[in-house]
């Protein structure tokens, strides 16, 4: 009896916990209002309830994690311009963010062009390398970009990797060494375990570059690892994935968020990237990041307006399917109005959390018309279509985590040519799934996701 009645003086009072839950609420109150953070509902009521009731893990959790924009102050500005004509090129240039411009641009139709065409970046450079990525891998593939960005730095080369913190943790520690010992500079951007305030630890750094001298640019959606070009001991099936070269102003506008990217986490000032001029008969391109260093929700703007914009298609790939509200409304508006939307997804991928949740989204967008693909293969690829005027493709998932809380990176492609190869791509990726067909959930897997959606996916 005295266990149990000292247990229960280790227990607050009531006096005690209305005082941490009113501590708690005041705190979500004060800062979101001097941050004007704009969540959405769910969000908010997640939040609010945590502190209501779990106050002493909601608080800590909220304090590292609630915030999810940054002060865009120092990110890159560069002089507005016309915009294009296109209004993609519209909405974008509201965005503050560089205007299209004609480059030279090729698609990689497979993981081995693709690291063909990496090689030749890295290769090609003559006084710069900076690369960004999630992930670099402890496999074949990940241990040449290591020797190559080594001997181009020994070569006289300045290269500058920038990892995510949490890519950062599974790096074998010789690839920071080596890279180091021949000149090269590692950053990690927030990294996991520092205790230095560099910034919410669940803000993370998603974007795939890898950049010469300010005016080639290799991007998509793969990370420096095997199983995202030709396969690894773990992956022997190497996964679907999308990448792209270019040459041009789009790689100087990379280079610009490369830099300010690489400045926040070395704090300092970002150097001054001078634009490309146009290359005449070039491809019309844009760079779009996305992400907590911006104002708004750029990619996720950019699809909700595709889906009122569309006129007979919309298609997408995507490996992770879980749209916030406005996103799902106009999915299934676009349907519901005759658009032929169609999203290719992997029947299973290499996050569960991620196949459990999405067959909310999916059971309502399917009534209203929209097809998805489920394919027998995992696929890394993020693509959209929308008709024959506007394609991207990039880091981006279509998911709350890569549309609201990750920085992100996609580049607009507004030339038939481009359009048409990415929508054949995923046409032809697509007709190797299975159609969806939505089933009736039962109340525990109903709860469960409204509570994983609510929890896990807001933060």
């Amino acid at each position: 009896m005295n266990r149990i009645d000292d247990w229960l003086d280790w227990l607050p009072s009531p006096s005690q916990h209305f005082l941490v839950v009113s501590i708690g609420l005041l705190v979500y109150v004060l800062t979101t209002r001097v941050r004007r953070e704009q969540r959405a509902p769910t969000t908010a009521i997640a939040w609010v309830m945590g502190l209501f009731l779990l106050p002493y893990l909601a608080l800590p959790a909220y304090l590292l994690f609630g915030q999810r924009k940054l002060r865009p102050a120092g990110s890159p500005r560069p002089p507005r311009a016309a915009p294009a004509g296109h209004w993609a090129a519209e909405l974008i240039d509201c965005f503050g963010l560089s205007p299209p411009s004609e480059c030279s641009v090729r698609m990689h139709a497979d993981g081995a062009s693709a690291r063909e065409a990496l090689w030749e970046v890295i290769e090609g450079a003559r006084a710069r390398l900076d690369i960004c990525t999630f992930i670099i891998g402890d496999d074949a593939l990940g241990q040449e970009v290591i020797e190559r960005l080594a001997r181009r730095a020994r070569e006289g080369i300045k290269v500058r990797v920038l990892l995510d913190g949490f890519g950062a943790i599974s790096l074998p520690r010789r690839y920071f060494d080596t890279l180091r010992a021949a000149g090269g500079t590692v950053a990690v951007f927030r990294p996991i375990f520092s205790l230095r305030r560099s910034g919410p630890r669940n803000l993370r750094n998603h974007r795939k570059f890898t950049i010469a001298d300010d005016r080639w640019l290799w991007s998509g959606g793969r990370n420096l690892a095997g199983e995202y070009f030709t396969g690894n001991d773990a992956h022997p099936v190497a996964w679907r994935d999308l990448s792209f070269d270019l040459q041009g102003d789009v790689a100087a506008a990379a280079a610009r968020q490369f830099d300010h990217d690489w400045a926040s986490v070395r704090s300092h000032k970002a150097r001054s990237v001078p634009s490309v001029p146009p290359m005449p008969g070039g491809v019309l391109a844009q760079l779009l990041p996305s992400g907590p260093d911006q104002t708004e929700d750029t990619v996720q703007a950019l699809l909700i307006a595709a889906c009122f914009r569309a006129q007979h298609r919309l298609l997408a790939i995507t490996p992770y399917f879980v749209p916030g509200d406005g996103l799902r409304d106009a999915l299934r508006l676009a349907a519901r109005r005759g658009v032929q939307v169609t999203i290719a997804i992997p029947q299973r991928s290499n996050h569960p959390l991620a196949d459990f949740v999405r067959a909310r989204a999916m059971r309502d967008l399917a009534r209203a018309g929209v097809a998805f693909q489920m394919l027998p293969f995992m696929a890394h690829a993020k693509a959209v279509v929308v008709d024959d005027d506007l394609a991207f493709t990039g880091s981006v998932n279509l998911d709350l985590r890569s549309l609201l809380l990750n920085h992100e990176a996609a580049v607009v492609f507004y030339g038939i040519t481009e359009i048409d190869w990415l929508a054949q791509w995923i046409d032809t990726t697509a007709s190797a799934g299975e159609p969806y067909r939505a089933r009736r959930p039962g109340l525990m897997r109903d709860l469960a996701e409204g509570l994983l959606l609510t929890v896990a996916f807001q933060l």
